[in-house]
């Protein structure tokens, strides 16, 4: 009888030995695990685009730091979710961080999807000083007006 404890006590002693090396050498499943939309992409993002946006959106022009003038226009693409009725916010602001143009990105499809959909909107704005800076601001048209699904996409530019 005391051989049967003894092996089973050894036994035990061995699959907790094996259960806390597997806990110290397998990853956890969080440890890296992706913010925001995990779907997977192939579209190329900006280097400057924040990671949390960057399977979201992609603004082809203007790029971060381009000189813009009036007329603006702004294209690129988003994911279906970023649009409501086709639609999403834009907004130019100046040095000052007043809006000096505002407007709506228009989807150029089938916005119902999960997939990317092109966007373009046109924004007029009065002449700024030359050499200032300014931040065009692209919002996610968020309907139930919950703060926690509002997105924003700030990208730096010159007058």
């Amino acid at each position: 009888m005391h051989t049967k404890k003894l092996i089973l006590a050894i036994v035990l002693f061995f699959v907790i030995i094996i259960g806390l090396a597997v806990l110290a050498f397998v990853p956890s499943h969080n440890a890296h695990a992706p913010t925001g939309n995990t779907q997977a992409t192939t579209t190329p993002t900006t280097a400057t685009e924040p990671a949390h946006l960057a399977d979201l959106i992609v603004v082809t022009s203007p790029l971060p730091h381009a000189t813009v003038t009036s007329p603006l226009v702004v294209t690129g693409q988003a994911r279906g979710n970023w649009y409501f009725e086709a639609s999403a916010p834009v907004e130019l602001r100046n040095a000052a961080g007043a809006v000096i143009a505002q407007g709506h990105v228009e989807a150029q499809g089938d916005w119902m999807t999960t997939e990317y959909v092109p966007f373009t909107a046109i924004l007029t704005f009065p002449a700024q000083a030359p050499g200032s800076v300014g931040m065009l601001v692209l919002k996610n048209d968020n309907p139930s007006g919950d703060p926690a699904r509002e997105k924003e996409l700030d990208i730096p530019v010159h007058f």
